[in-house]
């Protein structure tokens, strides 16, 4: 199977928010605002300072994707890429869709001096997630994740 990588446009968008539902609702069981999801999308779409997707691409088709955003590490002195909103169709999972897209953000990532670190969060229970990571060599910190939702922008979830 050949699988591209290309950067996501705007065109991408639907499908983009339509696999961020899908991601919820499989990951962890929610439903997620359609109207936030897409207003969502588009934003950071608009804005690479927001972060960047990538789309995976099977004979034309958008098969899987993921997100890049940028957090500033002082201790580093560089910057951490988060991997997010990872979604392969179910058809390809298996298949080396995941792998070819963290390959691309990979060699993007060692190509710019700036870049000092690949990290991405999961839901714990997700086995099958856990194996794929490992097995492209990322490992499990010793950080927690700790949240705290604000009013204004918790109308994402829907319960």
């Amino acid at each position: 199977m050949d699988i591209s990588i290309r950067q996501a446009v705007g065109s991408d968008a639907p499908l983009i928010a339509d696999y961020n539902q899908r991601l919820a609702q499989e990951s962890e069981g929610l439903r997620l605002n359609p109207t936030c999801v897409r207003a969502g999308v588009a934003a950071l779409l608009k804005d690479p300072a927001k972060g960047v997707y990538f789309v995976a691409e099977v004979d034309q088709a958008v098969v899987g994707q993921l997100m890049i955003t940028y957090e500033w590490s002082d201790w580093r002195n560089g910057n951490l890429w988060w991997i997010q909103s990872v979604y392969v169709a179910e058809p390809f999972r298996g298949s080396g869709v995941f792998r070819a897209l963290f390959n691309h953000v990979l060699n993007l990532a060692n190509a710019q001096p700036e870049v000092s670190g690949l990290r991405l969060y999961m839901d714990a229970h997700n086995s099958r997630a856990r194996q794929a990571y490992e097995g492209l060599g990322l490992k499990q910190t010793n950080y927690q994740v700790f949240e705290m939702a604000l009013r204004k922008r918790a109308e994402g979830r829907v319960e």
